[in-house]
């Protein structure tokens, strides 16, 4: 214990004099309890000294095992500051002056074709100066343009440890001369000169290339299905292209093209060099189609490129329902008052069996229209069944003719039909008046009879 306190006042004495700041010795500790001792504290690099009382009930074992456990680690967090000083000072670029920079001094362009080259002046614990900008060794019939800001610049002033960005145009001529080119770009200010070289590789054009990726190639849907083929056109060549589109598709089959976040449809699309872009291929097929698999065929081109890919439609089945009488006709009798019955044949004319299929119907306002059988269980495509339709006027229709419709469905799929119904009045209204005429007629009589003798 008297070891570790000693070893621990010398190091107290050691930073003590390595830093600024009064240090109580080990005799002060020993003092009353008002005794103010100086204290260390590290803030990243930096070592700070603040005054800290001791007071209360503290005895002297206890400040002297608080001194010890401070001085004790205060040599670790020395040395952390001093290695994250170090790593500082090591990490800081020792670097100063003016350079031209950019990160391709070699490029390939081709004839005929404008290219840019991205460029930058950097300057380096210099002071801001103004430098003018030059280009050399452009051969005849090029041109060689710098430019700042979008627009051509003699000149930049890049601040103290700032850049000025640059760009080099370069307009070749298609009849270019298919050899290396070295051309130099020079910036020149008082007393401080710097250039940069860059190499210009002539290439022949590269054949454009196309692939068209579509993202899901096989649909399957009913003839009342929109089939939209997201596919993705990537321009695989050297330069920008227009490319066109089409699709051949089965007769009577709808195609058309829109951007996969759009809805304006399009024959053509510019894509980049290198970049590719999402369509969407909308396909409609006419709504008799039958079921079946169809071959979709999309084709993009642009000049001599051309790509195509194969994709696949899959129209399932479907019912389509139809009604009418058995007549082939859409009318019927009735007498008002009274439930009359007329035959009514349910047509499945679809792809696909009709299941379930519900009957209802409705009239003029009272009317009652019903079917002997509510639902059908199943109707095979090309197939009908027959129902009988309980049609009962209300007893104080008048004599005429009246619109109900008669509606059947199965699993989405509808039908409707309005049916003509004249109805007619009751003959036993018909019987009373011819007895009511037939009386007044015999009262009539025996009334001359009697009284015409007189």
């Amino acid at each position: 214990m008297r070891h570790l306190e000693a070893r621990g006042f010398q190091d107290f004495a050691k930073i003590a004099t390595e830093f600024p700041g009064r240090v109580v010795g080990a005799a002060d500790f020993g003092r009353c309890a008002n005794t103010t001792i100086q204290v260390f504290r590290i803030q990243v690099s930096k070592i700070q000294v603040f005054k800290r009382p001791l007071v209360g009930l503290l005895g002297v074992g206890a400040m002297r095992m608080n001194a010890i456990a401070m001085l004790v680690a205060f040599p670790a967090l020395v040395m952390v500051g001093n290695v994250t000083a170090s790593n500082a000072a090591e990490t800081r670029p020792d670097v100063k002056g003016l350079y031209l920079l950019t990160d391709y001094p070699a490029v390939s362009v081709r004839p005929g074709t404008t290219s840019t080259i991205s460029l930058r002046l950097q300057n380096y614990g210099l002071a801001p100066e103004n430098f003018g900008l030059s280009v050399d060794g452009a051969p005849a019939g090029w041109t060689a343009t710098l430019l700042g800001g979008g627009q051509p610049v003699g000149a930049a002033m890049p601040a103290t440890d700032q850049s000025v960005s640059l760009q080099l145009r370069l307009d070749v001529p298609a009849d270019a001369d298919i050899a290396s080119k070295t051309l130099t770009v020079k910036a020149e200010g008082q007393g401080t000169n710097v250039s940069l070289p860059i190499t210009i590789n002539l290439a022949k054009e590269l054949p454009a290339k196309l692939t068209l990726s579509p993202q899901l190639p096989a649909l399957r849907g009913t003839p009342k299905s929109s089939f939209d083929y997201t596919v993705s056109v990537k321009n695989d060549s050297g330069r920008n292209l227009t490319v066109s589109l089409a699709a051949t598709a089965p007769r009577n089959f709808e195609t058309s093209f829109t951007e996969s976040y759009g809805t304006q449809e399009l024959s053509s699309v510019p894509i980049d060099a290198g970049a590719s872009k999402d369509v969407k291929l909308k396909v409609r097929p006419p709504s008799s189609v039958d079921a079946g698999s169809f071959p979709i065929e999309m084709t993009a081109s642009s000049g001599d490129a051309t790509a195509k890919t194969q994709l696949a439609l899959e129209v399932v089945g479907q019912p389509r329902l139809t009604i009418a009488s058995t007549d082939g006709l859409v009318s019927a009798e009735a007498v008002a008052g009274k439930q009359s019955t007329f035959p009514v044949v349910i047509a499945n004319d679809g792809t696909a069996a009709a299941d379930n299929i519900e009957l209802s119907g409705s009239g003029p306002n009272g009317w009652k229209v019903e079917f002997d059988k509510k639902t059908i269980d199943r109707i095979a495509p090309n197939q009908t069944a027959e129902v009988n339709a309980l049609v009962t006027p209300t007893d104080k229709s008048l004599a005429g003719q009246y619109m109900a419709t008669i509606r059947a469905a199965s699993r989405g799929e509808t039908a409707s039909t309005q049916f003509r119904i004249t109805v007619g009045t009751s003959t036993i209204w018909g019987t009373v008046g011819i007895g009511f005429i037939a009386m007044a007629l015999a009262l009539m009589f025996g009334a001359v009879l009697r009284f015409g003798r007189r």
